[in-house]
C-alpha cells in the first residue's frame, strides 16, 4: 500500500462509536486493495499498547487472506535504542531503592514533611516525576530556575530535593533511565529520518499523544513521505472556533480533544485537515453531536444557548441510553449484574467499564449467584492474591510480637503447610487455636508452644517447625535489604513446605505464585541498592512492591461478559457498554497530591498538568458513550456521604433538561424510567421473604436434663436470664473465647485477686509490710508478671496508686477486727431435699477471736448496693448462707458476723451485705424456693427475665433470637422431650 504523495502532514480520524481497530485494518486492507500482496507486507504499523496489536492480528486473521504488516509497540523503540549503541536501561527497581534511601534521609531531616509510611509512596511520586520530565524533555536545571519566592517554603525545600535526587540518581555509568532513554531512541530515530527518509508506508495508530516522547514521534511520522498517524476517538462535530479556545493548557487540558488541538497545532494544521479513515458511520451520529455539545470546554458552554436549539433527534441520540441513579453501591452493583445476567441470556457482548475497583469486585460477587464469571482485563492485585498475603504475613512477623491472630492466620493460609501431613496440620492447628483462646498466652512462644505439645499425639517435628518457623521472629534495628529479602524468602519457603520431609511447598507454584516469585527474585537481585532498613520499612516496601502486580486468571470467564479498565476500552468493541462509577472522585479520578510541583510549577516548567488524566479520562468517557448501547450508572451515596455526580454526566443531563423544544426533558425522563426500571428488579431481588418474628423462648427441658449443680455467680444469672442457664447447661453451649486476648475485666480482676491475696498473705508473716509503698510494689511485681501489655499496666497500676492509702487504711482496720484466714477458699453444699448443690469461692475469709466469719468479696467495678442485693445480686448473701451451712469444710458451720464487698474503683468502697435485713436462714430459704421452682415441669427457662438494663448482651441472646421481640413480649413456654 503506498499513500499519495502531499506536502502537508498526514493526519486521519477515526469518529467515537466507530470499532478503532476493525477500521483501523479494514482501511489498510482497502488502500491495499488492486496492489500487489507483498504492498501491505511493506506496511509497518505502530500501536500504543499489546492489547491492541493482538486485536489487530485477530482482525486481520478472520480474512480476507493478506501478507500482514510489520506490527511493533512503541515499547519496541528499546530493541532499535540497542542496535544504535544506547546504554542499556536501569531497572525501575533500582533507581526506586535508591530513591527510597535519599527521601529516608529526607524524612529523619524534616519529620514535619511526611509520616515515616509514606517513604515509598514518596520515593514512587519522585521517581514518576523524573520519568515525566525526562519524558517531555525537561531538565533539572529548568526545575533549579523555577521562581518559588512568593510561595510557601515548602516548594523551596522540594525543588532542592529534586535537585539533589536527580544529580545522585545521574551517576550511574553504561546505564539511562527507561524514559530518558525512549526519548532519545526516538530522537535518534527522526534524526536518522531527516536523513533518509523511509519510502514505506509507516502508521501509527490509537495513541492521543498525552506524553511528550509520543507526541514527538507522532509529528515526525505525520511529516514522513509515507507516514500517518491515526487519531481514535476524533470529534468530527466540535466547531473551528471551538477547537480555537482549546490553546490555553490551563484552562482546556481537561477537554477530550485537547491532546489532538496540540497535535494539530504543532503540525501547523486546522481540524479540517484531518481526514476519515475509513467511510464506517458512528452508531449513533446524533448522539455524538449531543456528548460533543455537552462536554465543550467551560468558558464557552454558553454555545449550549446557540447551538442547542439546532440539535435534532434528540430522541434518537437517547433512545439506547439508560441512566442508573442507585441509592448506594450496592443497589448500582446489583442492576449492572442483573443487566448483564440479561446480556448472557440474549447472547450480547456486554462489557462493564469503570476505573471503580471496588465496584467491579461488588458486581462480580453479584454475578457469582448465577455462575457467571466475568472476563476481568485488570485480574487480580497480586498483593490479594494467595501468595502475595502470604508474603505479606509472613513478612509482619519480622515487625511485631508474634500474636495469636498473626500465627492462626498463617497456620490457617491455604499454602502453609500445603506439602505432606496438611489434613494433620489443620487438626494440630484446630487444637492449638482453642487452647490459646482458653489458656493464651497473648504472645505465644517456645514454651507455650512445648506446653501445647505435653501429651498429645502430634506429627513428628510439628511443634519444633512451628517454633523455629513463629517464635520470636521480631527483629530490632536495621539491617541491610539484601538480608531482609533472603529471611524473607527462607522463612516463607519453610513454612510452605511444612513439618514433614516432603519437596518444596506451592507458593511459588501457579500463575499468582510465579508472579511473586518474580517480585521476589527481581527484589534480591536489586537489594544491594536498597541500603539498610527496619523491620517496619521492608514490610511496607514488599507491600508496596506487591501492590504494583496483577494477576489474570483466564480460569473458564464467561466470554461475553467484560469487565475493562479505561484502557482496555479504547481497543475493543460490545453491543452493550455500562460505564458505571461515574461520579466526582471515581471517573474522572481526583488528581492525586503532588508533593514535589504544584499546578502553577508544572506549568512554568513545561511538565503534564493534573488536568492531563482527567483529559484522558474524558475523551474515554465520549468514546465509550458512543457505542450502540449505552449505561451510565452511579451510586447517589457512598457509605460516609451523598455523591456528586461525574462532571460530564451532569452536563448531558443539564443540556437535556435545557431543550424543552427538542424533547430533552421527555429524553431525559425515559433514560432516567429505563434505570429505574432495573432498580426496582434489583430492589425485588433484595427483598427479604417476610418470615414471622420469634417469640420469646422459655423452653421447659425435662427434668432429668436440668442442671443439678450452679456456682454462685450463676445464682444472679438464674434470676435475671435463666435462658443463660438452659444453654449453657442442657445444651452444653460455652461462648468461644476472644481470639486476641485483651486486658480486660476478667483479666484485671485475676490479676488484683491475686495482689490482694499475696499482699495481705506477706502482712500476716510481717506486720510492718502493710503500708502503702509495700502494696505498690507487691502490685507491680504481680503486673509484670501476668500482664504483657504495657499500657495496661501503667493504667491499672496508677488506679491502684489512687486507692493504695484507703485500702491500707481499711485493712489496718479490718484486721483489727478479725485475722484473714482464707484466701480463694471453695465450698460446696447440697440444698435438700433437692439433689442439687451451690459450689462457689470465697474471695477471702476472716475470722476474729469469737470464731466469727467475715467475708470479702472484691469488685474491680462498681459493687451492687444494698437494695440491688435485696433483690438480684444475692452473691455475698449465698456465700454467708453457705458458710452457715458448713460449704466451706475448714470453718465448718460458722457464724456470719459481716459480709463486705470491695469496690477496687477510685473512690474505694465498701458496701455491706444487708445481713440484718436479708439474714442467712431467709435467703437460703429463698434459696431452696428459687431451686425447687425448676424442679417443677411447667417452669420453663426464660430468655432475659430480669435483665437489670435492656443495653446488657447476653452470651446467648442471639440463640434466643433476642431483637425479634423486646421486653415487653409474653415467655413462650415450650415443653422438650
Amino acid at each position: 500500500m503506498q499513500f499519495e504523495p502531499q506536502d502537508t502532514p498526514r493526519l486521519f480520524s477515526v469518529p467515537c462509536g466507530v470499532d478503532f481497530p476493525r477500521a483501523l485494518v479494514q482501511g489498510m486492507i482497502e488502500r491495499a486493495s488492486g496492489q500487489p500482496p507483498e504492498a501491505l507486507a511493506r506496511a509497518e504499523l505502530i500501536v500504543n499498547t499489546s492489547r491492541m496489536a493482538r486485536r489487530v492480528r485477530d482482525l486481520f486473521d478472520r480474512g480476507p487472506s493478506v501478507l500482514l504488516p510489520k506490527i511493533s509497540l512503541l515499547t519496541d523503540l528499546d530493541l532499535r535504542a540497542t542496535l544504535r549503541g544506547l546504554p542499556p536501561a536501569l531497572p525501575p527497581l533500582r533507581r526506586r531503592l535508591e530513591l527510597s534511601q535519599l527521601v529516608a534521609k529526607l524524612l529523619e531531616a524534616q519529620p514535619d514533611l511526611a509520616a515515616r509510611s509514606s517513604l515509598y509512596d514518596l520515593s514512587d511520586s519522585l521517581a514518576a516525576l523524573f520519568d515525566e520530565m525526562q519524558g517531555e524533555g525537561v531538565s533539572t536545571d529548568t526545575i533549579r530556575a523555577l521562581d518559588v519566592s512568593d510561595m510557601s517554603g515548602h516548594w523551596a525545600r522540594a525543588q532542592q530535593f529534586i535537585a539533589i535526587a536527580d544529580d545522585f540518581a545521574t551517576t550511574h555509568e553504561n546505564a539511562m533511565d527507561p524514559q530518558e532513554r525512549q526519548r532519545q531512541a526516538v530522537l535518534d530515530l527522526i534524526a536518522e529520518w531527516d536523513e533518509t527518509p523511509p519510502q514505506h508506508p509507516i502508521i501509527l495508530a490509537g495513541s492521543t499523544g498525552s506524553r511528550g516522547t509520543t507526541l514527538l514521534l507522532m509529528e515526525a511520522i505525520a511529516k514522513l513521505p509515507q507516514g500517518a498517524v491515526v487519531l481514535p476517538g476524533f470529534d468530527e462535530d466540535q466547531p473551528d472556533h471551538v477547537w480555537q479556545t482549546l490553546s490555553d493548557a490551563l484552562s482546556s487540558e481537561d477537554h477530550p480533544q485537547y491532546r489532538f488541538f496540540k497535535l494539530m497545532q504543532d503540525l501547523e494544521m486546522g481540524p479540517r485537515d484531518v481526514r476519515r479513515w475509513t467511510d464506517a458511520n458512528p452508531a449513533s451520529t446524533p448522539r455524538n453531536r449531543l456528548v460533543s455539545l455537552a462536554l465543550r470546554p467551560a468558558p464557552v458552554t454558553d454555545a449550549w444557548m446557540r447551538e442547542g436549539p439546532q440539535l435534532r433527534d434528540i430522541d434518537s441520540a437517547t433512545s439506547e441510553i439508560t441512566l442508573v441513579e442507585a441509592p448506594g453501591p450496592r443497589a448500582e452493583a446489583l442492576a449492572i449484574a442483573l443487566r448483564l445476567r440479561q446480556a448472557a441470556e440474549d447472547g450480547q457482548t456486554a462489557a462493564l467499564i469503570t476505573p471503580d475497583r471496588m465496584l467491579t469486585r461488588q458486581v462480580s460477587a453479584a454475578l457469582d449467584r448465577w455462575d457467571i464469571l466475568p472476563d476481568d482485563s485488570a485480574g487480580q492485585p497480586l498483593q490479594l492474591s494467595p501468595p502475595g498475603r502470604f508474603l505479606r504475613h509472613v513478612a509482619e512477623l519480622f515487625c511485631k510480637p508474634l500474636q495469636t491472630d498473626a500465627l492462626l492466620t498463617l497456620l490457617k493460609h491455604p499454602l502453609c503447610h500445603d506439602g505432606a501431613g496438611r489434613g494433620d496440620h489443620l487438626r494440630h492447628t484446630r487444637d492449638l487455636e482453642l487452647r490459646l483462646r482458653r489458656y493464651g498466652p497473648p504472645f505465644p512462644d517456645h514454651d507455650s508452644f512445648a506446653a501445647f505439645a505435653v501429651g498429645r499425639d502430634l506429627m513428628p517435628g510439628w511443634t519444633d517447625w512451628l517454633a523455629s518457623c513463629f517464635a520470636e521472629k521480631t527483629t530490632q534495628g536495621e539491617h541491610h535489604l539484601s538480608e531482609w529479602v533472603s529471611q524473607l524468602r527462607d522463612l516463607a519457603e519453610t513454612i510452605s513446605k511444612g513439618s514433614q520431609p516432603a519437596e518444596a511447598g506451592g507458593l511459588w507454584d501457579k500463575k499468582a505464585g510465579r508472579e511473586a516469585l518474580k517480585v521476589i527474585e527481581n527484589l534480591q537481585a536489586e537489594a544491594p541498592y536498597g541500603g539498610a532498613m527496619t523491620a517496619r520499612d521492608f514490610a511496607d516496601l514488599l507491600r508496596a512492591l506487591l501492590s504494583q502486580g496483577e494477576v489474570r486468571d483466564r480460569d473458564a470467564p464467561y466470554g461475553s461478559i467484560l469487565i475493562w479498565g479505561t484502557l482496555e476500552a479504547r481497543v475493543q468493541g460490545a453491543d452493550l457498554v455500562i460505564l458505571g462509577g461515574l461520579n466526582e472522585g471515581t471517573w474522572p479520578e481526583a488528581a492525586a497530591p503532588d508533593p514535589w510541583l504544584n499546578r502553577q510549577l508544572r506549568h512554568k516548567a513545561g511538565l503534564l498538568l493534573p488536568e492531563r488524566r482527567i483529559g484522558l479520562s474524558a475523551h474515554d468517557f465520549q468514546q465509550a458513550i458512543a457505542a450502540p448501547e449505552v449505561w451510565l450508572t452511579r451510586a447517589e451515596r457512598t457509605d460516609e456521604a451523598d455523591t456528586v455526580p461525574s462532571r460530564w454526566l451532569n452536563r448531558m443531563t443539564n443540556l437535556l433538561s435545557g431543550l424543552p423544544d427538542q424533547g430533552g426533558p421527555d429524553a431525559l425522563s425515559a433514560m432516567q424510567a429505563r434505570g429505574q426500571m432495573w432498580l426496582g428488579r434489583a430492589e425485588a431481588l433484595e427483598a427479604p421473604k417476610p418470615l414471622a418474628p420469634a417469640q420469646r423462648p422459655a423452653p421447659r427441658p425435662p427434668i432429668a436434663a436440668r442442671p443439678k449443680r450452679l456456682t454462685i455467680t450463676e445464682i444472679p444469672r438464674l434470676i435475671r436470664d435463666p435462658y443463660a442457664i438452659y444453654a449453657k447447661h442442657v445444651l452444653r453451649l460455652r461462648p468461644l473465647d476472644p481470639l486476641v486476648q485483651e486486658p480486660d475485666a476478667l483479666l484485671r480482676g485475676i490479676v488484683l485477686h491475686k495482689i490482694l491475696e499475696d499482699f495481705v498473705k506477706g502482712t500476716l508473716e510481717d506486720p510492718k509490710t502493710l503500708t502503702v509503698d509495700h502494696f505498690l510494689t507487691c502490685a507491680a511485681e504481680q503486673l509484670e508478671a501476668q500482664v504483657p501489655w504495657p499500657v495496661a499496666r501503667a493504667l491499672w497500676q496508677a488506679r491502684l496508686e489512687r486507692i493504695a492509702e484507703d485500702f491500707i487504711a481499711g485493712e489496718r482496720n479490718r484486721q483489727a477486727r478479725a485475722r484473714p484466714s482464707g484466701f480463694e477458699v471453695s465450698g460446696k453444699v447440697r440444698v435438700t431435699p433437692h439433689d442439687f448443690e451451690i459450689a462457689g469461692t470465697a474471695d477471702r475469709i476472716d475470722v476474729d477471736e469469737r470464731g466469727g466469719l467475715h467475708l470479702f468479696d472484691y469488685k474491680t467495678g462498681d459493687p451492687p448496693s444494698e437494695n440491688q442485693q435485696k433483690a438480684f445480686e444475692k452473691q455475698l448473701l449465698i456465700e454467708a448462707a453457705m458458710a452457715e451451712h458448713g460449704a466451706f469444710e475448714t470453718y465448718g458451720e460458722g457464724r456470719v458476723e459481716r459480709a463486705l464487698f470491695l469496690g477496687l474503683k477510685a473512690p474505694l468502697k465498701e458496701v455491706p451485705a444487708p445481713l440484718q435485713d436479708e439474714p442467712p436462714a431467709k435467703v437460703w430459704e429463698e434459696l431452696s424456693k428459687l431451686i425447687g421452682a425448676y424442679f417443677e415441669p411447667e417452669q420453663g427457662y426464660s430468655s432475659r427475665r430480669m435483665v437489670f438494663q435492656d443495653s446488657q448482651i447476653g452470651d446467648y441472646d442471639h440463640l434466643a433470637r433476642y431483637g425479634e421481640w423486646d421486653r415487653s413480649a409474653p415467655a413462650n413456654p415450650e415443653t422438650l422431650t
